[in-house]
């Protein structure tokens, strides 16, 4: 079996030498050097350089980077070129350009402009990544294959709307099919011929922020959207496997972005790799899932942090700097949830167009006597301490919350019941309660074994796809503990409504009827009342958004509402199921009462915070060879302390010996080593 695990923890970055003279590179080696900085992400854009026409290819250039960084002591994560197409192909072949929602085409500027299902793009693009893999197929340097950048947009074109046809085709086979997943004897849609159907934008079925009256079509379209990319990579992955069929490919993913199921993504990628940019006002807890959803997307596999800024963005409509310590702290906080590299964008800055002002290793300024270059190479001198012992560590969860692509496509193209429902949010606040009490969770899809988790959440699921609600059932019955909550089990991956009661297919596993959903208005609330003490709940709790309106089937009540016409409905409840117990929350609750609630779930299944520290502290774990890395990460900026007790352990970055009463200095990261 071929192993594509990192052979050391890399540290290096996105480096654009094509943009500097050859005296500015060597000085860029030199510095390189002094930063500890041993990869560097090469070619991205480069793709007009090196086929300046249909026929000619000059590769010499890159011969010549590739040699003096390896030289240098640096080795090479090679991009394809293929994010930007050349200006000469868009001349000669307008079929590369996109189409936007709107019907207007596009002319050659910015980039993630080429349609997916442009023949002449999908020719090219296949053909450079075919050159370059015969051409570096033996270069020592060559250690990682990185395809295009960071994937996203749509297109609207005559080529997509033909392929969608293709799909649908493929899909469903005949037309009768699409007619019943897509309900179209609603509004006189009934199709009779494959031609008849159009893509869903602004000029068919959509408005607005990309509102649609035919979810059903809508829902295709993103499906279709993610799959003609995913198409477009596949076509590069395997020209190079042609060449070299135990290369690590990758490409660069964006955490929480919309427009591509990464999960169906990550099959075909050797290892997962993306881009880090919270900022200034991020939840820590929010960069930690992202973090952990990227390490689920490959079953728990560690992942590459491909890109962060080294202090300042550009992009943000506030671009603060990163304060002294943050850079660091951040880097060791996804090293903490499963990356096996530390890399930034950019190695040096540029001096024009829209990324002048994103930070980099080396400033304009030129030299290495910046804040941000010191702390670089401080990273860098700890890393090389830390060697190797981190690396292929794994992440250890007994709690997993369900996240699932299709779901949130279907929830924020619904027509109601609310405007206010964000399904990455709601999957955040179950997680953030987890993670202020230093549980860790996994993030996994629909398709992931359940079985090794005690706990399994699956907040919103709208959609229930075939063979779910039985694959939960199952879960349950065997004794595990699973919750769900409002506007759950509704509709099928059609996004059909399963007719009979909410939550549908959900409905014997929950021992619940949802009969109305009522949607408040932003300044309205409700109170979840508990019936009795529950762990540290008692009292009464704010809730609000949507309220389910529900009757127990065999479910017992844990707490009613406190407010309006539905006061002393159910608002919590818990069924037993075969040997575990399944839960239910009908509204959007505050946070004080998921962190009661959550907390006791997991002491019920004898999960336990890894450490217990002040608020502001984060604590994570990696395990490997019988070893437990222990990661205590101070987001505060004032010095904070917990306390280890009678346990003594080895703090790496410092080589001490710690116990008991320890202090950790303001955004200090602190890494315990110990047996696990």
């Amino acid at each position: 079996m071929i192993s594509h695990k990192l052979p050391k923890m890399f540290y290096g970055g996105d480096y654009n030498p094509e943009q500097w003279d050859h005296e500015t590179q060597l000085e860029d080696l030199r510095m390189f050097k002094l930063a500890g900085i041993d990869m560097a992400t090469i070619n991205v854009f480069s793709w007009a350089l090196i086929q300046p026409d249909e026929v000619t290819y000059n590769f010499e250039g890159l011969d010549q980077l590739i040699n003096s960084l390896y030289e240098s002591g640096v080795y090479v994560c090679l991009a394809t070129s293929t994010a930007a197409h050349p200006a000469w192909m868009a001349k000669k072949y307008p079929d590369v350009l996109r189409v936007d929602a709107d019907g207007r085409k596009r002319k050659f500027g910015g980039r993630h402009n080429s349609c997916p299902n442009s023949p002449t793009y999908r020719k090219y693009s296949e053909k450079i990544a075919d050159k370059l893999s015969e051409r570096y197929k033996d270069h020592p340097a060559v250690l990682v294959w990185h395809i295009s950048n960071e994937y996203g947009g749509d297109c609207y074109c005559d080529n997509c709307e033909k392929a969608f046809r293709v799909y649908l085709k493929e899909r469903y086979q005949t037309l009768d099919q699409v007619n019943k997943a897509w309900n179209t004897n609603f509004w006189g849609h009934t199709f009779y011929d494959w031609d008849e159907i159009v893509l869903p934008s602004n000029l068919s079925e959509h408005w607005g922020n990309n509102n649609s009256t035919f979810q059903g079509i809508s829902l295709d379209y993103s499906r279709f959207n993610s799959d003609s990319m995913l198409d477009c990579y596949r076509l590069e992955y395997d020209a190079i496997k042609k060449h070299i069929p135990d290369s690590v490919v990758t490409t660069n993913l964006m955490g929480f972005f919309k427009q591509l199921d990464y999960f169906k993504w990550a099959k075909y990628m050797d290892i997962v790799s993306w881009d880090s940019y919270p900022g200034l006002a991020t939840p820590f807890s929010f960069t930690a899932m992202a973090h952990d959803l990227m390490r689920g997307l490959k079953d728990g596999q560690p992942f590459m942090l491909m890109e962060q800024t080294p202090s300042q963005q550009n992009w943000q409509p506030y671009n603060s700097l990163k304060r002294p310590g943050v850079m660091r702290l951040w880097s060791y906080q996804s090293v903490a949830h499963g990356a096996d590299t530390i890399m930034f964008f950019q190695l040096r800055r540029s001096i024009g167009a829209c990324e002048k002002y994103h930070g980099a290793v080396i400033e304009h300024v030129g030299h290495e006597h910046t804040r941000v270059f010191r702390e670089v190479a401080e990273l860098g001198k700890e890393l090389q301490i830390l060697g190797d012992q981190t690396l292929d560590a794994t992440v250890e969860s007994k709690v997993a919350i369900v996240f699932d692509w299709d779901n949130w496509w279907a929830i924020e193209k619904s027509s109601g019941p609310t405007v206010a429902l964000n399904y990455v949010d709601q999957i955040h606040k179950y997680y953030a309660a987890f993670f202020r009490r230093n549980i860790q969770v996994d993030i996994v899809s629909v398709d992931t074994d359940l079985s090794k988790y005690d706990i399994v959440l699956a907040p919103v699921l709208y959609m229930v796809k075939p063979g779910f609600a039985d694959k939960l059932e199952k879960f349950v019955e065997a004794g595990g503990t699973f919750l769900t909550t409002f506007f759950s089990g509704i509709v099928n991956e059609s996004d059909l409504v399963t007719t009979g009661g909410y939550p549908g297919e959900l409905r014997k596993l929950l021992g619940i009827w949802v009969e109305e959903i009522d949607a408040l208005l932003p300044e309205q609330k409700n109170r979840i009342v508990l019936k009795e003490t529950y762990g540290d709940l008692q009292g009464d709790y704010q809730c609000g958004m949507l309220c389910d309106l529900l009757h127990s089937e065999g479910a017992e009540v844990i707490a009613e509402y406190g407010e309006d016409f539905y006061q002393g409905m159910p608002v919590v409840t818990r069924n037993k199921f075969g040997q575990g117990e399944a839960w239910y929350v009908a509204s959007d609750p505050e946070e004080r009462f998921l962190d009661g609630l959550l907390g006791q779930l997991a002491a019920d299944k004898n999960i336990h915070a890894l450490l217990e520290t002040p608020e502001g502290v984060e604590v994570s774990a990696r395990t490997k060879d019988g070893k437990q890395y222990l990661f205590v990460m101070n987001h505060n900026a004032s010095t904070q302390s917990y306390d280890l007790g009678a346990t003594k352990v080895r703090e790496l970055l410092t080589d001490r010996e710690l116990t008991g009463h320890v202090e950790i200095e303001g955004r200090g990261v602190q890494l315990l080593e110990s047996n696990s």
